[in-house]
């Protein structure tokens, strides 16, 4: 079977189930993901192997990884082509012709080259000042450098170097900025962008010559033209406030205009969209120059593109006002730092438009979502199911005989025809079912034939289980599938497990007893467990920081347990001791999640990329790199194939297993993303965060279709019933709410003006889709769970205010 490859160093405890072949690498040029997102493939000495826009740190700490910018300029239209590398300045013919390069640079306001440039050619400041402009030189060698650059520009087809902005060619669909500065409108640049860029080079972009006292004038100017524009395109239009605010701002601050800075932004922050009020606090303490370099904020937004949708005519219409006012300023921050995504037909309304919005580096682009996602589920394996006497013959509570069951049943019978949107097969090597993996799965379907099919008028019933006197603080809570196990995670550095049936839990004996036992006996499993170890209880103990994630093996013989001190601890449950202890995230590891086919886990953490794992693996097998804030949350989709992660940059990204490239970026909530849960049929996501909302997603389309509202505090926990027509969230507001997911996602509007430009239509009222809310006295819903029966088991500490 083809592997998913990665180290081969392997860990000194034998794990069973033993693991398939790990997956295989990337093939060359794969890398960076739809929408900037990358990954990094561990090579045999844990360094790079494959590297697209981030490289694992050398030696395989699975560190934060290493910036790689690869940066292309395009000059404007018929201007000379500057050599990567110009000669010295020797020659006088030479040296004229540099000096007419630079000065033609100086006048197109390209700073950057011509400071590149003139620190290639060795020129001092002073012999380019010197130069002037035609007909006001008087310096050496002035005058036929200011003919070569008469004749340099009066050859150029395109727009003059002197023209205003808005002369040229007309936008192309997708307009990006020039890294070394602005280009005429609609010329494109493109910037690989660094996960951990270098702070000079990201702060030079700001060393304008602007006039810090005009600034508050071409921001207002700009507003009042919006303000005064006509509705439809008055919404798109809005969106430009937030980062040309944020930029013009930087721009103050980086140049020591303090008080220009602190004016400029006490006059024009209360304008801003309420969702963004906590990104200004930060930029608020903001104030010196010193204070930039190393803030998290600020280069979030040098590094990333703010990406705005824009439809043709409104673009056409900020270009032509920029144009008429001679406004390069603002031109130059829409050149250099936005990404406008134009699309042909109506403006978006300003409801469609908030529905989009609200993440750290704007919304996604619509490229990022074009790439085809096998959601569907793999074909399970057939198993005949044999049927208990007591199920096939008996009388019934009324005393009629029952009906005679087929002595054998095969299970999965709807998923005996291949789904056309499931994967291969082997699309990615999955581990093979043992024996006691078929005896649960005989389990699973004996308990399916007995569970409640809910809806509207069948509501499921609710067990709460309440930690009393948590006083370490519940940090964490998971639920075996089978619900006989839960664990919580403890901020002090503890995982404790229960049992919630009669049966105890045990430890296997020790290794002089197990010789002593009959191999051969049936009853073999039991003997190997030592009664004298039996609890209800089990205290595991090796983090040295809080837990902050749980998560227990489909087959329910490990657990996984992530912590503040950067590490994710593998535990037998048969043994109650650690196995084995991941070292790979440099911060806390927020979350961590099994496959649910076992083997394979995945982690999510403060250093903002989350990581691939096999069981008997030391290093990460992919490195999802891309989000610009913590990963909160992560959960595997129903075929592994896939992997979401939620983040504090207020986006949720889907992951190719495979070859660690992101597929689907979606934006929408305004506030960090703490929750996802996938539809059992795999074609859905549902994402909650601290904004209280549940927005719902189609992954096949890569669209938002929904939004719950009624929560008011985060969303903690979602989970869809077995049958996916119920959707449970839990929250801090401490209540439980069910929705009617059936209703959510019929009529999908999903035709191809939809799907093209993204233009969605939400319902107004999400109150129809609720079923019930069901409060606790005081205590936060930290974690939900639907038992096969499709009853919902619910959890957290009692918190009493």
């Amino acid at each position: 079977m083809a592997a998913l490859a990665e180290e081969q160093t392997e860990v000194a405890v034998k794990l069973e189930p033993e693991g398939p072949p790990t997956l295989l690498p990337p093939q060359a040029g794969d890398g960076a993901g739809e929408g900037g997102g990358g990954t990094t493939n561990n090579g045999p000495n844990g360094g790079g192997g494959n590297v697209a826009a981030a490289s694992s740190s050398a030696g395989g700490d699975g560190g934060t990884p290493k910036p790689s910018v690869a940066v292309s300029a395009v000059a404007p239209a018929g201007a000379a082509t500057v050599p990567a590398a110009a000669p010295e300045a020797g020659a006088p013919h030479d040296r004229q012709t540099l000096l007419a390069v630079l000065q033609f640079l100086r006048q197109s306001n390209l700073r950057e080259a011509e400071e590149a440039l003139r620190r290639e050619a060795r020129l001092l400041e002073e012999a380019v000042a010197g130069t002037g402009v035609p007909g006001e030189a008087d310096g050496a060698g002035a005058e036929a450098a200011s003919a070569l650059l008469s004749r340099v520009t009066a050859s150029a087809p395109g727009p003059a170097a002197t023209d205003p902005p808005g002369t040229g060619a007309s936008g192309a669909a997708a307009v990006s900025g020039l890294a070394t500065g602005p280009a005429a409108p609609g010329k494109v640049g493109s910037v690989a962008v660094e996960d951990q860029p270098d702070v000079s080079a990201v702060l030079s972009a700001y060393n304008q010559q602007g006039d810090p006292t005009m600034y508050e004038e071409y921001y207002s100017g700009l507003k009042h033209f919006i303000e005064c524009s006509l509705d439809c395109h008055r919404a798109e239009l809005s969106q430009l406030f937030y980062p040309l605010f944020v930029h013009m701002y930087l721009e103050l601050v980086y140049n020591q205009h303090e008080n220009e800075a602190k004016s400029f932004f006490e006059k024009f922050h209360g304008d801003q969209e309420c969702y963004y009020q906590d990104d200004l606090r930060v930029l608020s303490s903001l104030t010196k120059k010193e204070h930039m370099k190393g803030n998290e904020t600020m280069l979030d937004f040098r590094t990333s593109k703010f990406v705005l949708r824009i439809s043709r005519d409104s673009y056409q219409l900020l270009k032509r006002h920029l144009q008429e006012k001679q406004n390069n300023q603002i031109w130059n921050i829409v050149q250099e730092h936005l990404y406008i995504d134009i699309f042909d037909g109506m403006p978006r309304s300003k409801q469609q438009i908030d529905a989009m919005v609200g993440s750290l580096a704007g919304e996604a682009k619509r490229e990022a979502n074009k790439s085809k996602v096998f959601f569907g589920l793999l074909k399970e394996p057939e198993i005949e199911v044999p049927l208990d006497d007591e199920d096939e013959e008996g009388e019934n509570e009324e005393g009629k005989p029952k009906k005679k069951k087929p002595k054998k049943d095969s299970i999965g019978s709807k998923s005996k025809k291949q789904d056309p949107n499931a994967p291969p097969q082997n699309r990615i090597p999955l581990p093979e079912l043992k024996d006691s993996d078929k005896l649960d799965k005989i389990m699973n379907m004996k308990e399916t034939t007995k569970r409640v099919r809910l809806g509207p008028d069948c509501l499921p019933s609710i067990c709460f289980y309440t930690f009393l006197n948590a006083y370490q603080g519940l940090t964490a809570v998971d639920v075996t599938d089978d619900s006989s196990l839960i664990a919580g995670g403890f901020a002090d550095s503890t995982v404790r497990v229960w049992s919630v049936t009669p049966k105890k839990l045990r430890s296997v004996k020790q290794a002089a007893d197990l010789s002593l036992i009959d191999k051969e006996s049936d009853d073999v499993l039991e003997r190997i467990m030592d009664e004298k170890t039996a609890s209800e209880l089990k205290i595991l103990y090796g983090h040295s920081g809080p837990v902050y994630g749980a998560s227990f093996s489909p087959d329910r013989n490990y657990l996984l347990s992530s912590s503040e001190d950067g590490t994710v601890r593998l535990w037998s449950l048969q043994t109650f001791t650690c196995l084995v202890g991941y070292k790979g995230h440099n911060y806390p590891v927020w979350d961590t999640q099994f496959s649910p086919y076992g083997y394979y886990f995945v982690s999510g953490g403060h250093d903002r990329v989350a990581r691939l794992w096999a069981t008997d693996h030391y290093q990460p097998l992919r490195i999802f790199a891309g989000h610009l804030a913590d990963v909160n949350c992560t959960r595997f989709h129903p075929n592994s194939n896939y992997v979401a992660t939620g983040s504090a940059d207020r986006t949720v990204r889907l992951w190719d297993v495979l070859n660690g490239n992101c597929v689907r970026i979606f934006t929408g909530h305004k506030g960090p993303i703490h929750s996802l849960t996938f539809s059992p049929n795999g074609r859905f996501l549902a994402t909650g965060a601290t904004d209280g909302r549940v927005l719902l997603w189609d992954i096949g389309h890569g669209l938002m279709v929904g939004e719950l509202k009624g929560h008011t505090d985060t969303v903690c926990s979602l989970r869809f019933s077995r049958d996916g027509e119920i959707l449970a969230s839990g929250s801090m507001d401490n209540t439980v709410r069910l929705w009617d997911a059936v209703k959510a996602f019929e009529d999908l509007e999903t035709d191809d003006f939809t799907t093209a430009t993204g233009h969605i239509n939400l319902p107004e009222n999400s109150q129809e889709l609720l079923l019930g809310t069901y409060m606790t006295k005081s205590t936060p819903v930290v974690h939900l769970h639907f038992t096969r029966r499709n009853l919902v088991l619910a959890a957290g500490a009692y918190s009493p205010q």
